[in-house]
Order: C-alpha cells, then structure tokens, then sequence
C-alpha cells in the first residue's frame, strides 16, 4: 500500500498573527514562498501517483514551488469554514468566551460566504477525500500528496486513524511541512510529521507478527 502525503501550505500573513483563514483565498508571504521551495527535495525523486490541492492559491501556489505542477483541483480539500471567526485570533475569541475551542465549541454562523462548518462536516469532507483516494493507495503506482491547510489535514489525520474529527486536535501542524500517513500490518500509523528536512530513504514494509 502506498502512504499519504499531507503538504500543509507555506506560511500566510494570517497564519503568521494566528488569524483563523477559511476561505479568505489570500498569498503567501515571502517567508511562505521560502517554506514551499524547501519542500522540493521531498518530491525531487518520487513520483506520485496522484496530487490534489485545495482550490486556494496559498495551497496551489505551494504545490507549484514544492515540484508538484499539474495538481489536481479538489473542493473537498478547502479548509474549515470559520464562519463568524474568520479573521478573528483566539486570543480575540476568548476575551468573551475564555474557555472556547474550536474543537468543542465550534464557530457562530458568519455571512453567506462565511456559514460556518462544525467537527462533523469538515469530517465528512475529509472522508470524502479519502474515500477518493483509496483506490490509488491500495495500488502500486506511487504515492498520493494532499497539498492543503492545517484544521482540515488534522481532521482528515483523525479520520485516516479512525477518530472522530475532533480527534484532529492532538495533531498539531506547521506550515510548509510534509507529513505521512501509512500502514503497519494493515492499521493505518503516523510515519511521519511536521518533516522539512528531506526524508531517509524508505525502508521495508514490516513483517510478521507484532511485537
């Protein structure tokens, strides 16, 4: 089985200050640019199967620096949806709400292009995806990339290791980083996270009996 590659976009004027950004569609920074051209050595030998992005130019303009032309575009991999949170800090939120997370508290509806999303919908999205790119993991052609944003690949990593979405917040992720999904003995694992530094070679599959 082939392993799932999650490429968290570079960094962002707004993933810089800890702005929530949903679907405001804004650059990269310098900085940013700088993250996503040190992704190239990741994807300089391999050849993936399939590469999707979100539809937003900070995840697009990433797939492009990293090596990765000719992704595919994906609705599905958009990040969650603030709704009334968009563009506000958590420090900002929590000077009316202290105890509020996003995780359990989820957001206010915001205008009709902010609606908002909970846990449950932004899981929904990410089983979608994954649902699309089982066929090409079980397969022998290479690997799948996702280039997309931080809350939605957490979400997507606690749906990939059979946790409901909120589970996506044990899995903290940085900018312009790589991170692998894959399978020991047939159970899906975290092989690797937050990675900017090119891989090691990648070793055989374990066998046997566990441990």
């Amino acid at each position: 089985m082939s392993d799932l590659l999650l490429v968290r976009h570079g960094e962002t004027a707004w993933s810089a200050n800890g702005r929530h950004t949903g679907r405001t569609d804004i650059p990269l920074t310098a900085r940013g640019v700088e993250e996503a051209i040190c992704l190239a050595p990741y994807f300089r030998d391999r050849r993936p199967a399939l590469v999707l992005t979100s539809p937003l130019r900070r995840a697009v303009a990433t797939a492009e620096l990293a090596g990765l032309p000719g992704a595919g575009i994906d609705s599905d991999l958009y990040e969650w949806d603030y709704g009334g949170y968009e563009g506000i800090t958590t420090a900002e939120i929590h000077r009316t709400t202290p105890d509020w997370s996003l995780w359990t508290h989820g957001v206010p509806p915001g205008d009709a292009d902010h609606p908002g999303e909970s846990a449950a919908q932004v899981g929904a999205r990410a089983d979608r995806v994954l649902a699309r790119v089982a066929p090409v993991l079980r397969g022998d052609d290479g690997d799948v990339v996702l280039v997309a944003h931080g809350h939605f690949l957490r979400v997507l990593t606690a749906r990939y290791l059979r946790l409901d979405p909120e589970y996506g917040r044990l899995f903290l992720l940085r900018t312009g980083t790589v991170s692998t999904l894959s399978t020991e003995r047939g159970l899906p694992v975290v092989a690797g996270w937050n990675a900017r530094d090119r891989p090691r070679p990648r070793s055989p599959r374990a066998s046997g009996p566990p441990a």
